[in-house]
């Protein structure tokens, strides 16, 4: 069944299915019927000598230069050429699918004043698994993905190049043919319409959030598997201690650790009898760093749900009649929810790197031998494992520096104020990439700790976590060569399969 756009906006879940599960679209009778309504509006401009930005009007500072009635629709092209001058490697195609299916999805909203072919056309590529091939280079924020876009619209005009259901890429023209799409011939104002969004901000947004939630799941394992290795307890996730402090997100991820833990007899061997009065700060206070992230989620993803509902263009086309400009374009939101993200990643990192150094150093591992090793000084252990997990968290570090703390002036000041969002929502993407690995070394590291712990038996649901990886990758022995075991790790953490194992052990995790 096809996703369908309305006039009302979309869901993350189907973002989520045109992205990345290959859904078809189809736009209703009610998206056709709103924007038809404003495509009158803007028809009934075109002859006018009314200044009308974008209509018959120049762009950006060039906004006072007339247009005349005979060149408007050239116009619309030519914006469309100028504007796609992206550079860089080309972005994901996951990517670009949430971006056109999102500007199509405020095109049908109906206040873009463009005919409903043209969110049309977008379906159309959509359908056919085509792809334009858009640079990451070349957008700031606002006034919306101008470059990206323009990439996109470039391919909707049957120029520049796309990657066809196979990956190949093909020129655009030679496609369209190939799948029968006649290219889109834009009228007024729907050039600009077509390139004046935040769609690939968000797009990029609404997969992230959704892949952050199962990473936070995966952080919660990881850290109950440190736990249990390394001896730890868990009187402080205790149900009514959290409470004194009603964080939502803390109370969550206690609660995820206290149900993974049930049952232990590696944390019942040690209740009793233990000098030890409270664990390090990485053991102890990880419902309150997984918690604040959880927060940061809920936060953004609120963000999130306002814009798959906003009109995002400029000007605005209304119902009755005005064409007015507004700044509906900028990303300063979704600039902040993203900056926000990276920043909540990069700390979750960093305490699940403390865990894994931890377990690795004799000192204050409890035990265990130094780096896990076998035999330790012919054999290293992870010793390098923790090099790579170092190397990656501070690598996220760098990127939690805000982005949207940034601006610069473009078309000669009078786009004096960008927001930056779409380089916040890009290293958004690498972090989690990279958080998705710091876990996979955490996940490692700890298993091996826990199966060092026999014959004392692990909780049912870090057992679980345990028998999943070793699906994968190999027990516990002398040196091997260790990047596929964490290129495994890795695998299960961003599939999803290691915290579907857990819950079906133990139900579903908070």
């Amino acid at each position: 069944m096809s996703i369908e756009i309305g006039n009302k906006g979309v869901t993350a879940a189907q973002v989520l299915a045109v992205a990345r599960g290959g859904e078809s679209v189809a736009l209703t009778k009610a998206a056709d019927e709103a924007m038809e309504a404003t495509a009158r509006v803007v028809a009934g401009l075109v002859g006018s000598d009314e200044p009308a930005y974008g209509v018959s009007t120049g762009l950006g500072a060039l906004a006072t230069t007339a247009i005349p009635a005979d060149k408007r629709d050239q116009l619309q092209k030519s914006l469309i050429r100028s504007h796609a001058a992206g550079m860089g490697a080309p972005v994901e195609v996951e990517v670009v699918r949430a971006m056109m299916l999102l500007r199509a999805r405020s095109l049908a909203l109906g206040f873009s004043g463009v005919r409903p072919v043209v969110a049309a056309k977008i379906v159309e590529l959509l359908n056919a698994g085509l792809t334009p091939v858009v640079p990451e280079h070349g957008s700031l924020g606002a006034s919306g993905d101008l470059a990206p876009l323009a990439h996109c619209a470039l391919a909707l005009i049957g120029e520049g190049e796309v990657y066809g259901e196979g990956g190949e890429r093909i020129a655009t023209g030679e496609a369209l043919r190939a799948a029968r799409i006649e290219p889109l011939e834009p009228t007024a104002k729907e050039g600009l319409a077509l390139i004046n969004g935040t769609d690939g901000i968000l797009g990029m947004l609404v997969m992230a959030l959704h892949d952050f939630d199962l990473l936070l799941k995966a952080a919660d394992v990881a850290a109950a598997l440190s736990v249990e290795a390394l001896l730890g307890t868990d009187r402080a996730f205790a149900a009514d201690l959290v409470a004194l402090r009603p964080q939502p997100g803390q109370a969550h991820s206690a609660a995820n650790l206290r149900r993974l833990l049930e049952g232990s007899a590696v944390v019942a061997s040690h209740r009793h009898g233990d000098p030890r009065v409270q664990d390090a700060y990485s053991l102890r206070c990880t419902p309150q760093v997984n918690g604040a992230a959880r927060d940061a989620v809920r936060q953004a993803g609120e963000t999130a749900g306002y814009e798959l509902v906003s009109a995002i263009d400029n000007p605005m086309v209304l119902p009755d009649g005005r064409v007015e400009s507004c700044g509906n374009f900028h990303g300063a939101p979704l600039g902040l929810a993203c900056d926000l993200l990276a920043i909540a990643a990069a700390d979750v990192g960093a305490i699940a790197e403390r865990r894994t150094d931890r377990l690795l150093d004799p000192v204050r591992s409890m035990g265990l031998p130094p780096f896990l090793a076998e035999d330790a000084g012919v054999d290293s252990g992870l010793m390098i494992g923790q090099y790579t997990q170092a190397a990656m968290v501070a690598e996220n570090r760098r990127l939690a520096v805000p982005a949207s703390s940034d601006t610069l002036s473009t078309s000669a000041s009078q786009e004096d104020h960008v927001s930056m969002a779409w380089s916040a929502a890009r290293k958004l993407r690498a972090s989690l990439a990279n958080l998705r690995r710091i876990l996979a070394v955490e996940i490692t590291c700890a298993v091996r700790g826990l199966e060092l712990r026999e014959p004392l038996e692990p909780a049912a649901g870090t057992a679980a976590a345990r028998d999943s990886l070793r699906t994968a990758a190999p027990g516990f022995g002398h040196d091997r060569w260790l990047a596929p075991e964490l290129a495994a790790a890795e695998e299960l953490v961003g599939s999803g399969a290691l915290v579907a194992a857990v819950e079906e052990r133990i139900g579903e995790l908070e």
